[in-house]
């Protein structure tokens, strides 16, 4: 006796349209392998088979066939939610980096004290250095500064 499915999968598109996306997906390993479920599915596995070939649980599978139901290959693109929200406005993070442009070398600890005595906000010294990447700074060691170098060093120093 065979047991009816009972949630079908829509046939949104050909199963050699199917074929067509795969291929030229095959670097988006994300949509690739829901494609590949897709096409299970449109195959006659069941969800629970289906998702077990692709190595996802039976719930993500019925999540996946639901997507592709009400928005075919548009569901299944991932979709990347923001996180938390960051505790500088806009505003705030485009004052702090015109100031912090003023001068090439800070340190991670006195940007810290800085946005703390500033904005009233704490972060850990490696958020500091996920901000200054996304302001399109670089964090390095300093090189070491000695106190008793002239200020023209570089011109008494020149070869002629």
């Amino acid at each position: 006796m065979v047991k009816t499915e009972m949630y079908p999968i829509k046939r949104l598109m050909s199963v050699e349209e199917l074929d067509k996306r795969i291929k030229s997906l095959e670097k988006n390993v994300k949509v690739l392998k829901r494609l590949y479920f897709v096409k299970n599915r449109y195959l006659g596995d069941s969800v629970e088979v289906a998702s077990g070939k692709v190595g996802i649980t039976k719930m993500m599978g019925y999540e996946w066939q639901n997507r592709w139901n009400k928005e075919g290959y548009a569901g299944l693109i991932p979709r990347y939610a923001g996180g938390r929200p960051s505790k500088l406005a806009d505003k705030q993070k485009e004052k702090l980096k015109a100031f912090l442009k003023e001068r090439d070398d800070w340190t991670t600890d006195e940007i810290k004290k800085l946005i703390k005595e500033r904005y009233g906000v704490e972060y850990t010294l490696k958020q500091i250095r996920v901000i200054l990447r996304k302001f399109g700074m670089k964090c390095g060691k300093p090189y070491p500064k000695d106190y008793r170098r002239p200020e023209n060093a570089a011109e008494i120093f020149k070869k002629p």
